[in-house]
């Protein structure tokens, strides 16, 4: 079973930024790289969805409403995954799940609260 740990939520005001951290501790590395990695979201009432993820040895790819303000990265030598984010909206506000898949392998963190409010 695959442990993530996300980190990095929280309240912020419009417009502010916040990073959301995601680590895989006891992944071994050779592992690590070969996962998709990502960050879905689920507001009240909602469907989760995608935010962004990284295809191993591809570009990311963004949902069309935080496309040019969020920004996802993946540090392979840390087994760690980052969403930065910026100009948050009210409407981002949501938890936040990190998200590892590799075929039909599928795994999720336990989610962190981000609130945009003034």
């Amino acid at each position: 079973q695959v442990q993530l740990v996300e980190s990095g939520g929280g309240l912020v005001q419009p417009g502010g930024s916040l990073r959301l951290s995601c680590a895989a501790p006891r992944m071994i590395l050779s592992e690590f790289v070969q996962y998709t990695v990502g960050w879905y979201r689920q507001a009240p009432g909602k469907m989760r969805e995608l935010v962004a993820d990284i295809r191993s040895g591809t570009r990311a790819s963004y949902g069309d409403s935080v496309k040019d303000r969020f920004t996802i990265t993946k540090d392979n030598s840390r087994k760690k995954v980052f969403l930065q984010m910026s100009s948050l909206k009210p409407e981002d506000t949501a938890v936040y799940y990190c998200n590892f898949r590799r075929g039909r392998e599928e795994y999720w963190g336990p989610g962190t609260q981000v609130t945009v409010s003034s």
